[in-house]
């Protein structure tokens, strides 16, 4: 099989999508919409599980909301008021119908889903010690733990078994779990992964990015803050705050790529932060170019204010095809070759005997970089320049984004000029650390470093990796598990 975009192997994956509603007529309908919003950060598996007051219902499937959703007959199977949904990218455990989420399982409380939007990094460990005391597990994936967590706490409460379960995890969680008694929404206490609160009349809504309410017709009432659980009981909302107070570290990789340039996240607009990386990119590294060229669509916005900042005109120098998906064929190299164009192609009578500046939001192997300075090269662009608008990735991400093991990470094994070399550009250049905060306070609040996780540029992780080796690794899961005692 063949992926017919031909740099999907060379793009940071974007963790997952979780999307929630309490008190509203037909609930699931509405998940669907939105987890429709959230689905570039997810495009794997979907899920959808409801309440109905007597039962809880659910229906995940692999593949894309579309068609897995858009039948009346599975919206109306999931009854209900409330209901939470899921989009999925693995970033732990196999790809697989049981790792599809939300998650649920029957307590002595009753009945509890969990959809989750990260990564806990000393899962592992948990799940061994949960496994020698007696726990089953039915998935691979790393929210079960918190499921077992919670049913195995010994406080008396579900609250306070959900918040002893919380306090044993480390890394990042976004989460939006159902029970009898309501709704509960958390983030972790650093804030690493996303999460914003809306109202659509009565209802209480939580989403990964602030678009999913805009395409419900939802208000944005605020973001949920680092370390804050949220309870929805009927009509009645409370908050609680059982971590002690840490200075947020928001993903930083949430205003380079991740979310959709539409969502507003901590009060900051995704696509004027990325116009500003552009535009300080520019500043930083000018080049005498005639054309500034975006790589479609993540490096659009960036494109836009490195242009309006340098005068170099902004012109669209390669076009993508919305079109094509996936074709199931086993080519032979000519046609895999052939293959790569049908979703992004050079605007050759633009480009030939133009100097070309390239923007793009990240190199990750190089081999995107490599792609598209050849595909330039090809209509005859007559110097190609290449623009990054993040710093070099030099560290992989263990809060819930799939990235390659730090080997095969370009900036971690090159320098610059090796870097440029290997992707046939006749320069190159990325943005500083430093230029990437001073973007992200362009909106007049200024960043004091390290205000976000910037974890794959810096390498400063800040929560533990218990269940990565000293090189920062992971550590094979299965490994873990036949592990014995002594």
């Amino acid at each position: 099989m063949l992926t017919t975009h031909p740099f999907d192997d060379d793009k940071l994956r974007e963790e997952c999508g979780i999307f929630g509603v309490s008190g509203a007529e037909g609930a699931a309908a509405l998940v669907a919409l939105g987890l429709h919003a959230l689905q570039h950060r997810g495009q794997e598996a979907a899920g959808i599980t409801s309440w109905d007051g007597r039962a809880f219902h659910t229906h995940r499937a692999m593949g894309h909301v579309a068609g897995n959703f858009d039948r009346d007959d599975v919206i109306r199977a999931l009854a209900g008021n409330t209901a939470c949904g899921h989009v999925r990218y693995s970033t732990t455990g196999e790809t697989s119908l049981r790792n599809v989420q939300p998650l649920y399982a029957e307590l002595a409380s009753g009945g509890f889903a969990v959809a989750h939007n990260g990564n806990i990094s000393n899962a592992m460990r948990i799940r061994r010690d949960l496994i020698r005391s007696g726990s089953i597990f039915q998935s691979t994936s790393d929210t079960e733990t918190i499921i077992h967590l919670v049913a195995t706490s010994s406080y008396r409460t579900l609250i306070d078994k959900f918040i002893d379960a919380l306090k044993q995890l480390e890394g990042a969680y976004s989460l939006i779990c159902m029970t009898p008694e309501g709704m509960i929404a958390c983030r972790d206490p650093l804030g690493i992964r996303p999460l914003v609160m809306g109202k659509l009349g009565d209802s209480v809504i939580f989403a990964s990015e602030t678009v999913a309410l805009d395409v419900v017709g939802a208000e944005f009432l605020r973001s949920v803050e680092p370390g804050e659980l949220v309870i929805v009981k009927g009509t009645e909302i409370s908050s609680h705050r059982p971590f002690a107070p840490q200075a947020a570290r928001p993903c930083i990789f949430e205003w380079v790529y991740f979310s959709r340039p539409d969502s507003i996240a901590d009060e900051h607009s995704v696509y004027s932060v990325r116009k500003a990386i552009g535009a300080q990119l520019a500043i930083e590294s000018p080049a005498d170019a005639d054309l500034v060229i975006p790589v479609p669509d993540s490096g659009t916005p960036a494109a836009i204010g490195y242009a309006q900042e340098s005068g170099v005109p902004f012109e669209l120098g390669i076009i993508r095809s919305h079109y094509v998906g996936r074709t199931f064929i086993q080519p032979g190299d000519k046609v895999r070759h052939l293959g790569v164009k049908l979703k992004h192609n050079a605007n050759r009578a633009l480009i030939k005997g133009r100097r070309v500046v390239l923007i793009d939001d990240s190199i990750v192997r190089g081999t995107t970089s490599l792609k598209i300075v050849q595909m330039m090269r090809e209509a005859g662009a007559a110097e190609v320049h290449m623009r990054i608008a993040s710093p070099p990735t030099r560290h992989s991400c263990f809060y819930g984004v799939d990235t390659p093991e730090r080997s095969k990470l370009l900036a971690a094994t090159h320098d610059l000029e090796a870097m440029r070399t290997y992707i046939q550009a006749d320069s190159l250049a990325f943005v500083s650390i430093d230029g990437l905060y001073k973007a992200l306070g362009s909106e007049g609040r200024p960043r004091v470093k390290p205000g976000f996780c910037d974890a794959c540029f810096t390498g400063d992780y800040p929560t533990p990796l218990t269940d990565q080796d000293e090189s920062g690794t992971p550590v094979d899961q299965f490994a873990l598990l036949e592990e014995r005692v002594g």
